[in-house]
């Protein structure tokens, strides 16, 4: 198992920018991909970004194309979401989740807590 913790999350104007981290402790060897997923009220939850630890090749949603970036840094076991441009539909619990898998969408099996975004003027 991988224990997660998201951070950096918080209320932000529209056109601005959050960097939310994901700090990964546990079986981190265990997992090939992390993602970053989001669930906003009423709604389910959806899935915005990926990157592969090996290689760091990414995916994303294409809503998020152009403004957000997925990083990780290897020697601290952590995973980054630069999230510029904001807008209000961006507004949600921004969940951080790890994979034994090789997909990008499925197989995620560790989550983390979550942290609030909010979008407002």
């Amino acid at each position: 198992q991988v224990q997660l913790v998201e951070s950096g999350g918080g209320l932000v104007q529209p056109g601005g920018s959050l960097r939310l981290s994901c700090a990964a402790s546990g079986r981190t060897f265990s997992r090939n991909v992390m993602g970053w997923f989001r669930q906003a009220p009423g709604k389910g939850r959806e899935f915005v970004a990926a990157i592969r630890w090996s290689g760091g090749s990414s995916h994303y949603i294409d809503s998020v194309k152009g403004r957000f970036t997925i990083s990780r840094d290897n020697a601290k076991n952590t995973v980054y979401l630069q999230m510029n441009s904001l807008k209000p539909e961006d507004t949600a619990v921004y969940y951080c989740a790890a994979s034994s898998g090789s997909t990008w969408y499925g197989e995620y099996d560790s989550w983390g807590q979550g942290t609030q975004v909010t979008v407002s003027s």
